[in-house]
C-alpha cells in the first residue's frame, strides 16, 4: 500500500519500513542510506512516515471493527472481505454503520412496535397497492398513519447505511456543496469580536475550492460563537442519487421510499456527511497551513550567522529604556545595560555617549538592534552615531525573544538577570549564529506561519520538529561548543542524551575526537550511528571528524585515499587529486555513487556553512503609513509567507502585504515558489488604507 501511495518500488518501501524499525532518523536515512532510500530527502521520507502511521491507524481500526462484529454474531465471510480490503477510514466506517452502537433510534421504536414488516414490503417497492399494505401490516393498537411514518422511519436509516448512496452523496457535495457562513442567530454583529469576520456574516462559496486560510478563519469564528457553517446541495442532485441506488420502481411504495429516503438525506445523512466532510476540509487546511510554517521556518532557521564576532545587542523601548548587552564572539555576556534616548526621557546625547563607550570598551565588531517597539527609532540612533571603530549595524527579527527570556532555558543560561537582559542576549546571539539560538524557542512560537492557534498542536509539533531536526544536521554541530538545545535536536539524541554529552564535556574538558562519543554514559551504538556524522570536533586528531564523512566510511575513504598514495589529511581540500580519483571503481552493493559523491564533497568543502553570508539592510527613511505614497518604490524583508501572499517588513509598525496575484504577471501557485522569509526584496506600494493600517504591495524584485 505504501509503494502504491507513495510511487516507489515494493523492494525500497520494505528497505525504509525495516529502516526505522531498526530506529533510524529521517536525516540520518537521507543522508547516509540513500542507496536504500533511492535518494528520497526529508521531506519525501516524512510523507512516507506519516502515511505508514496513517496505515498503521487504519489496520488498528480495522482490528477493533471486526472484534466487534465477531462479539455481535453479525461478521459474514462477504463482510470480512469487504472490511479486509478497506485501506481509508470513511469506507471502514461506512461498513460499521449498521453494526455501531448507538442511542435509541426512531427507527428501532418503530422496529419495537412490529413495523419491521411493513418496512420490508414498501422497500421492495413490488406492488402498488400502498394502503393495502399499510392496513394489512398495521398493529392493531396504531392507526395506519404512525405505522406508514414509523415504516419510514426504518427505511430512513437503511437509506443512510447505504454505502453505495453515501459514497455518491460524498460527490455530490464535493462537487456541487456550497459553504455558507453566516451571523449565528443571537450573535451582535456590531461587536468587535464580530467585526472581525464581517466578511463571512453571510458569505458562500464552493466546497472543493474554499482556501485553507478563509476555512480556518470561518472554523475560528464558529468556534468563538459568532459563525453558524452549513454545506448546502441542490436538492435535484439529491433525489437523483437516490432514484439512482434505492428507487426501483414508480409506483406508491416508490413514492414513499423516495419520502423516506429524503427524510434519511435531511436528517441523518446531511448532518453526518456536512461534519464529516468539513472535518475533512479541516484536516486539509490545517496541514497546509502546516505547510506553510514548514516552508517559513526553514529559511529563518538558515539565515546566515555573522560568525564569531563581538556584538552589542540592543532590545528597543520607549517608556523602559533600550537594554544594551555586549557579548564576546562565543556569545557570553560581559556587560549590561540600559538607555533612554526616547521619550519620556528623551536622553539622546547621553545614549549616543554610552554607545560610544560600550563599543571601545569591548571592542565590538557589531551592533544588533531588534525590530520590535523603537527599532526604526533606536536604529536611526544608532546608526547617527559615530564610533571609534568600524561597526556594522544589523536589524534582527525578535520574534519569540521574550518567549525564549522567560523559558527555563534562559533561567537556567542567566538565573540572576530578569527577562528583558536575556531577551538581549538572544538578539545578540540571533546575529551571530540564528539556528544555535532559535533551537531554544518552541518553533510555533518564531513567528512565522498562520492560524497557529486553530491548529492540532501535536501535529504542528511534530512536523515544525522535523523542520528544526533538518536545519540543524544539515549545517552540522560542533560537538565542543553545542548547548543542549542545539544537541538534542541532533538526530538520534534527544534531551537526556544531550544533557549527558555536556555533563560528559565539562568533567573531561572537551572530546579530542568522534570515537569518545562511544564513552558517553546511555550513548549506545545505536545512537552513535544516527548522530556521529552530523556532530563536529574541530580540533580532532582524525582529520575526517571535522567533516560530514560517517565514521563507518572511514575505512573505505582511507582506502581511496591509498590508491593515489595519499592519506586522508592529504586528500582534504585538494581538488586535483580528489578530481583524479576514480570513483564509479568504489563502488559496492553496500556504497553505491550516490555515498561517494557525498564523500567527494566533503572531501573537496570540509565541514562547509551552507547557510552563506549575512547581508547588511537599511530600511527607507520613513516614519509611519501617512507617510507612504501610492507609486513609492521601498527596500524591505519577507517576514512572513501565507497561501495569499507576502507579508513584508518597510521598518515600519506595520507590514505590507504582497498579494499573491501581485507577485509576478502569470500565475502562482504558492507565494514559496518565489520567495522565502528574510528575502530582502524591492516593493512598490500600489494602496495605502491608513485608518484600517493596511499597505498593499507589489514586487519589483529580490534582492
Amino acid at each position: 500500500m505504501l509503494a502504491k501511495t507513495l510511487a516507489i518500488p515494493n523492494k525500497r518501501a520494505n528497505s525504509i519500513i525495516r529502516l526505522i524499525e531498526e530506529g533510524a532518523t529521517l536525516p540520518f536515512m537521507a543522508r547516509y542510506r540513500k542507496e536504500v532510500t533511492g535518494g528520497m530527502d526529508e521531506l519525501e521520507l516524512g510523507r512516507f512516515i506519516d502515511e505508514w502511521t496513517r496505515l498503521g491507524e487504519v489496520e488498528k481500526r480495522r482490528t477493533s471493527i471486526l472484534k466487534s462484529i465477531e462479539d455481535q454474531g453479525k461478521l459474514t465471510d462477504e463482510l470480512r472481505a469487504q472490511i479486509e480490503s478497506a485501506w481509508d477510514m470513511t469506507t471502514l466506517e461506512d461498513l460499521y454503520l449498521p453494526y455501531k452502537s448507538k442511542r435509541k433510534t426512531k427507527a428501532d421504536t418503530a422496529i419495537e412496535n412490529g413495523l419491521l414488516p411493513l418496512a420490508k414490503q414498501i422497500m421492495a417497492q413490488r406492488s402498488s397497492d400502498l394502503e393495502g399494505m399499510v392496513l394489512r401490516n398495521t398493529p392493531s393498537r396504531m392507526s395506519p398513519e404512525d405505522a406508514l411514518t414509523g415504516a419510514k422511519h426504518i427505511i430512513a436509516e437503511w437509506v443512510n447505511e447505504r454505502i453505495a448512496l453515501r459514497k455518491q452523496l460524498r460527490r455530490v457535495i464535493e462537487r456541487e456543496g456550497q459553504l455558507t457562513s453566516k451571523l449565528k442567530r443571537g450573535a451582535d454583529a456590531s461587536t468587535e469580536e464580530a467585526q472581525t469576520y464581517r466578511d463571512y456574516h453571510d458569505h458562500s462559496e464552493s466546497v472543493r475550492r474554499v482556501p485553507s486560510h478563509r476555512f480556518l478563519a470561518m472554523r475560528r469564528g464558529e468556534k468563538q460563537g459568532i459563525l453558524s457553517l452549513s454545506i448546502q446541495v441542490n436538492v435535484t442532485s439529491v433525489e437523483s442519487a437516490i432514484d439512482r441506488y434505492v428507487i426501483k420502481g414508480h409506483g406508491e411504495c416508490a413514492q414513499a421510499v423516495m419520502d423516506a429516503s429524503m427524510d434519511a438525506w435531511k436528517r441523518l445523512l446531511l448532518p453526518s456527511l456536512s461534519t464529516e466532510i468539513l472535518n475533512e476540509i479541516g484536516e486539509k487546511a490545517q496541514e497546509s497551513a502546516i505547510d506553510v510554517f514548514a516552508v517559513n521556518l526553514e529559511p529563518l532557521l538558515l539565515q546566515p550567522p555573522v560568525g564569531q564576532v563581538r556584538t552589542l545587542a540592543i532590545d528597543p523601548g520607549f517608556r523602559t529604556g533600550c537594554k544594551v548587552v555586549c557579548l564576546d564572539e562565543h556569545g557570553t555576556l560581559l556587560h549590561n545595560e540600559t538607555i533612554y534616548p526616547h521619550p519620556p526621557q528623551k536622553e539622546y546625547g547621553e545614549a549616543q555617549k554610552k554607545l560610544r563607550t560600550l563599543v571601545a570598551s569591548y571592542k565590538m565588531d557589531a551592533i544588533a538592534i531588534g525590530n520590535g517597539t523603537a527599532g526604526r527609532e533606536t536604529e536611526n540612533l544608532v546608526r547617527s552615531t559615530r564610533f571609534d571603530r568600524e561597526v556594522k549595524v544589523y536589524v534582527v527579527n525578535e520574534d519569540g525573544a521574550s518567549i525564549y527570556s522567560a523559558s527555563k532555558i534562559a533561567r537556567q543560561e542567566f538565573p540572576d538577570k530578569d527577562v528583558t537582559v536575556r531577551g538581549a542576549v538572544s538578539i545578540g546571539r540571533r546575529l551571530q549564529d540564528p539556528l544555535a539560538e532559535l533551537v531554544k524557542i518552541e518553533p510555533q512560537h518564531i513567528g512565522v506561519g498562520q492560524y497557529q492557534h486553530d491548529l492540532d498542536p501535536n501535529r504542528l509539533n511534530e512536523r515544525l520538529s522535523r523542520v528544526v531536526e533538518k536545519c540543524v544536521n544539515r549545517v552540522g554541530v560542533e560537538l565542543n561548543s553545542a548547548s543542549t538545545s542545539l544537541l538534542e535536536n541532533v538526530a538520534g539524541l534527544g534531551p537526556a542524551l544531550s544533557q549527558a554529552i555536556v555533563e560528559f564535556r565539562n568533567e573531561k574538558g572537551g572530546f579530542t575526537n568522534r570515537k569518545q562519543l562511544k564513552d558517553v554514559p546511555r550513548l549506545g551504538a545505536k545512537a552513535f550511528q544516527q548522530a556521529a556524522g552530523f556532530l563536529r570536533v574541530a580540533d580532532s586528531d582524525e582529520v575526517l571528524d571535522n567533516t560530514g564523512v560517517h565514521p563507518e566510511r572511514y575505512a573505505l575513504v582511507k582506502t581511496i585515499a591509498k590508491s593515489v598514495k595519499k592519506t586522508p589529511a592529504e586528500l582534504v581540500r585538494n581538488r586535483e587529486v580528489i578530481e583524479s580519483i576514480d570513483w564509479p571503481s568504489f563502488a559496492s552493493e553496500e556504497v553505491g555513487i550516490p555515498t561517494l559523491e557525498d564523500i567527494k564533497q566533503e572531501l573537496l568543502q570540509p565541514a562547509r556553512d551552507p547557510r552563506g553570508e549575512v547581508k547588511v539592510f537599511e530600511f527607507a527613511k520613513i516614519k509611519g503609513i501617512e507617510e507612504l505614497n501610492v507609486g513609492q518604490e521601498l527596500p524591505g524583508i519577507v517576514t512572513n509567507l501565507t497561501d495569499f501572499g507576502a507579508f513584508v517588513d518597510l521598518g515600519i509598525k506595520q507590514n505590507g502585504l504582497i498579494h499573491i496575484s501581485r507577485l509576478k504577471d502569470g500565475y502562482v501557485s504558492h507565494p514559496s515558489e518565489i520567495l522565502q522569509v528574510q528575502n530582502h526584496v524591492s516593493v512598490r506600494v500600489e494602496e495605502v488604507d491608513v485608518q484600517r493600517n493596511r499597505i498593499g504591495l507589489r514586487l519589483i524584485e529580490v534582492l
